[in-house]
């Protein structure tokens, strides 16, 4: 099992240089900051840490997505690939994923442990923007299969995020009638105000400016976020002919 992942993983990020680093790497390895835990206290961070271990905690996270359902789709390799290359360019890509392949052999792939790694070391929005971006990666060919919905659901939990925050953002990929008021995290029965006071909430929670220290590919995933609370929103009060 763990040779065919590291195949897959040399296919993707060699044949189809691409990444989640793309969104993710850029100036967050600049930027750890302590972790913001949502059940507990929060967990004590290093204070140093290896930008090369960030960088291959995060392909590994971006691997086990798109392995999950055992196959690789040639949709989110483009995917990857365009987001990477456009961050960071084709030599950069290749020297990063060259070594991701000589390291990798000599570990075993572990959300647990990079849920951890991650914990300690970001903010709990960037721990929310990660996982939209895995989100994103898996949606890439138009579908987020229920192999990958596990997946992500999972390394959410060892990202220590909230179950309400996993169901928002999984809201903004999946369509369904009530999907506005899954984004805002309320319920159809809520009242005006509080459809205002969640909006405000997720608005502030979501708000691009909370990763302006980010590279510009982040950024636009913070926006992208920020735009679907905003079109719920909008879609509520219309619904409600307010």
């Amino acid at each position: 099992m763990f040779k065919w992942i590291l195949a897959i993983v040399g296919y993707m990020f060699f044949r189809f240089p691409g990444a989640i680093l793309g969104f993710i790497l850029g100036t967050l390895i600049d930027n750890y900051s302590r972790g913001a835990s949502s059940f507990g206290p929060a967990s004590s961070s290093r204070s140093t840490v290896s930008p090369g271990d960030f960088e291959l905690n995060l392909l590994s996270l971006a691997s086990l997505v798109i392995k999950s359902d055992g196959k690789v789709s040639q949709t989110e390799l483009d995917y990857v690939r365009a987001y990477f290359v456009q961050a960071y360019g084709k030599e950069r890509a290749n020297a990063t994923f060259r070594t991701f392949n000589d390291v990798i052999k000599n570990r075993e792939i572990s959300a647990s442990r990079i849920g951890l790694y991650l914990q300690q070391r970001t903010r709990y929005e960037v721990r929310l923007q990660i996982l939209h971006f895995l989100f994103s990666i898996a949606n890439a060919d138009g579908h987020v299969s229920n192999a990958e919905l596990n997946m992500l659901y999972e390394i959410a939990g060892y990202l220590n995020l909230m179950k309400r925050d996993f169901e928002s953002i999984k809201a903004m990929f999946f369509k369904s009638a009530d999907n506005a008021y899954k984004i805002l995290e309320i319920e159809k029965s809520a009242t005006d105000a509080e459809v205002k006071k969640a909006f405000r909430e997720m608005a502030k929670k979501y708000h691009p400016d909370k990763l302006q220290h980010m590279d510009e590919a982040y950024r636009k995933g913070a926006e992208e976020k920020f735009r679907k609370v905003q079109e719920a929103y909008e879609h509520i009060q219309k619904e409600r002919g307010n």
